[in-house]
């Protein structure tokens, strides 16, 4: 078996039972070198943390490359012209952008974005959180997923960006989300590219009328504040509308499920009084972002291997963070007490993700809920993964309380 058919026959993202659980996948990964090709994504795939930590930081490489080289002379097809709606949603994003468009709009953004925004969150995250559990004990459990997991993060964004409760487009918030970001998953279909592009039109069209009532009666809410900064066109308030939904909203949903399926098929819980240390612990063991792509602009050498300007690697966070070298004989256990944990989940350099301290508040809610009101919360049925490797979740929790 040559090395190629070695890396294909261990890295497989389409396979549910590698979907199901990579992480001896990795493992192996990791012991057979620094850079693998992997020819059915024609990606080269980054197993270890101090690669992957280092490559996230290094300008070399970018999230796109249309900032220095156009389709033709970075060797790659331009976009087809029916999506359209969706790349220009998306390139407009912080996610998408680099140099001086990234610094700029991340400097608008985050004084609209600011640890007291988040502060002055906190209120309504932990009454939402407390109420949303309520339900499920009171209803002796069913779908976390559904009930909990789910609602918190569409609920704090649509506060966030001054959606009010009796708009009836709340309710296609999380369906927008999930059809863009199908995009986010390895060679995506012709139907979830349609789905991902309908999507588009409809949220950039609900968010274009949002702001223009925004702009004629401003409130306390994050549109009012990114109209407020000049600087921002249109299509980058509407960008980043759109980016703080998803990127917190599928984080947020995929850590409480896949936590919580650990911790009950474990048997194990955190203690409430160090509720901070375990969800990061629970961010880093089973990662909700599997693997990050970036596009290599300028050549690289990782372990004596030349990776040539236009190539894509693929750095595979759900690896980096199970990584013996840096997280010792015991990264593959889950150690809710582990107290030196530098992991990746939230990335790292410029593209560090701007919401990750939303995400820890919801994520500590959530979960003090569930320990304070469902302390003997159990599965009721085994979960069947969603067949998403990227963005890697389940279909359903259901749980008995």
């Amino acid at each position: 078996m040559d090395a190629i058919d070695a890396v294909d026959a261990v890295y497989d993202p389409w396979s549910p039972g590698f979907v199901a659980d990579p992480y001896p996948a990795y493992a192996r990964l990791r012991a057979a070198g620094r850079a693998h090709w992997h020819a059915p994504t024609r990606q080269w795939l980054i197993p270890h943390y101090a690669d992957v930590s280092a490559l996230l930081r290094d300008r070399r490489l970018g999230r796109t490359y249309t900032h220095r080289f156009t389709h033709e002379e970075f060797g790659r097809e331009a976009p087809a012209a029916a999506y359209e709606p969706f790349h220009t949603l998306n390139d407009h994003g912080l996610l998408d952008l680099e140099a001086a468009d990234h610094t700029r709009i991340r400097r608008l953004v985050s004084k609209a974005f600011t640890p007291r925004t988040v502060e002055n969150l906190a209120p309504t995250v932990r009454r939402l959180a407390a109420g949303l559990v309520g339900d499920l004990v009171a209803r002796g459990g069913g779908d976390l997923l559904a009930s909990v997991a789910e609602p918190l993060p569409v609920a704090v964004i649509a506060e966030m960006l001054g959606i009010p409760e009796d708009d009836e487009e709340r309710g296609r918030l999380r369906p927008w989300s999930a059809a863009i970001c199908g995009m986010f998953e390895l060679n995506p279909s012709e139907e979830t590219a349609r789905r991902a592009v309908v999507a588009s039109i409809e949220f950039s069209d609900y968010l274009r009328e949002l702001i223009a009532r925004r702009r004629k009666s401003p409130g306390d809410d994050l549109i009012s504040g990114l109209i407020g900064v000049e600087e921002l066109t249109e299509q980058e308030m509407i960008s980043t509308c759109v980016l703080l939904l998803n990127a917190g909203h599928e984080a947020t949903v995929n850590t409480t499920v896949n936590g919580w399926w650990t911790l009950l098929r474990k048997g194990v819980r955190p203690d409430p009084e160090k509720l901070s240390t375990a969800v990061e612990e629970i961010l880093r063991y089973d990662t909700p972002l599997q693997m990050f792509e970036r596009w290599v602009l300028d050549d690289i050498e990782i372990g004596g291997q030349v990776i040539p300007r236009g190539s894509e690697v693929a750095l595979l966070f759900g690896s980096a963070n199970r990584d013996p070298a840096r997280f010792g004989p015991t990264a593959d256990e889950l150690d809710l007490t582990r107290a030196d944990n530098p992991h990746i989940t939230f990335g790292a350099g410029i593209h560090y993700c701007l919401g990750a301290p939303l995400a820890r508040l919801e994520l500590e809610a959530v979960f003090g809920e569930l320990l304070r009101q469902a302390p003997d919360m159990r599965l009721a049925a085994e979960p069947v993964r969603t067949p998403g490797y990227v963005i890697r979740g389940v279909e359903a929790l259901l749980v008995e309380v």
